[in-house]
């Protein structure tokens, strides 16, 4: 309002005009916007959802990991502060590998249905000697050496 216009008390008390928006214009902002979420889901996909980047495990001598009833027949266990996995492919037979997916470095999940799986990118790994089952995982998992006695598993 000017001086002049408080003066005369002709204010002009209408709300602006808003902007008009054109369709092309609130479609491409609805296209970019979705063009922004499908690429931070892609990129997403490619880092740990629903697992932890592992660092190599370290110990400096045998460890116990616990007992054998913790690993279930045709099953196993993930031991994440040692960084394996224990399976029991067959019962009395335990396995153990190292617990960090070959394709990206993820802590792998769980065992279930007869295999070890990563769920950063879905690959999966055999119970049995830790090879691919599903990839994208390329390389099988190490083989960790343990033993087994008094009921107890040791990582050697």
């Amino acid at each position: 309002m000017t001086a002049s216009e408080a003066d005369q008390g002709t204010v002009d008390r209408r709300l602006p005009t808003p902007r008009r928006v054109s369709r092309r214009t609130v479609l491409g902002g609805a296209g970019a916007l979705g063009a922004g979420v499908a690429a931070t889901t892609a990129l997403a996909a490619c880092g740990p959802v629903g697992g932890q980047p592992t660092a190599a495990a370290t110990h400096t001598g045998p460890v116990t990991l616990g007992p054998t009833s913790d690993v279930p027949v045709g099953g196993g266990k993930i031991y994440p502060e040692q960084v394996v996995v224990v399976t029991q492919p067959a019962a009395g037979t335990f396995k153990c590998f190292s617990a960090t997916c070959t394709h990206a470095g993820c802590l792998l999940h769980d065992v279930t249905g007869g295999t070890i799986n990563c769920t950063c990118h879905g690959s999966q790994f055999s119970i049995v000697d830790g090879s691919v089952t599903r990839p994208p995982a390329a390389q099988p998992l190490s083989a960790e050496q343990i033993t087994i006695a008094g009921g107890q598993i040791t990582l050697t």
